[in-house]
């Protein structure tokens, strides 16, 4: 293989992507992106110190079923694809010499990636357990002072997460793919180690 260019970290909202992901894009000198940059869909559903929730933000969470959620988000996704393949091409390089890029997000969808591997590009996919994917929501939402209404939508998120998650990790498994479980407390550092030893990383500097 030769120097990597190109490092892809997928997964469900709230497992760590994009610490990680940024960790990583400092160590190898690459830029990074979130596909959440892309195009958001819809947003997480609930306040902080910066953001209020739109009221349609909520409303389609409320609305629908975690499975109607969940293909909804899908469907978003495979409307990304062109403009994450243009991002991936424009900083691989087609002699392997691009800027190069860690990208993050939800929308690496593997068997979209799969297509998109080739020399210079690596991906891995972080999973956790949705006990702490919940455990990340509350805390960012504030459930414990939460309105019913807002921990609905809370709740609705968390559970088209785990659903998402088992589909993305299924396909992964399938087509043999590398998945990392980071639900465990590890220190940023050690986490982006095994993501590097995953993808056998030559930076080529």
């Amino acid at each position: 293989m030769g120097a990597m260019r190109v490092m892809l970290i997928g997964g469900t909202s709230n497992v760590g992507k994009s610490t990680v992901a940024r960790e990583l894009a400092d160590r190898l000198g690459f830029a990074y992106r979130s596909t959440d940059r892309l195009a958001r869909h819809p947003g997480r559903p609930w306040r902080t110190p910066e953001r209020e929730v739109p009221a349609h933000v909520t409303e389609h969470y409320a609305a629908l079923t975690v499975e109607e959620l969940t293909e909804s988000v899908l469907r978003h996704y495979e409307r990304l694809r062109p403009r994450i393949e243009e991002l991936i091409a424009a900083h691989a390089g087609e002699d392997g010499t691009g800027p190069g890029l860690v990208l993050e997000g939800s929308a690496l969808l593997p068997d979209h990636v799969v297509r998109l591997q080739g020399p210079g590009t690596g991906a891995v996919w972080l999973t956790a357990d949705v006990s702490v994917v919940r455990a990340r929501v509350y805390a960012a939402g504030h459930y414990d002072a939460a309105t019913p209404s807002e921990r609905l939508v809370m709740d609705k998120f968390v559970a088209r997460s785990e659903r998402f998650q088992s589909i993305v990790l299924d396909a992964v498994d399938r087509l043999g793919l590398t998945r990392l479980d980071v639900g465990d407390g590890r220190p940023v550092g050690e986490v982006a180690d095994a993501v590097l030893d995953a993808v056998d990383v030559r930076d080529g500097r």
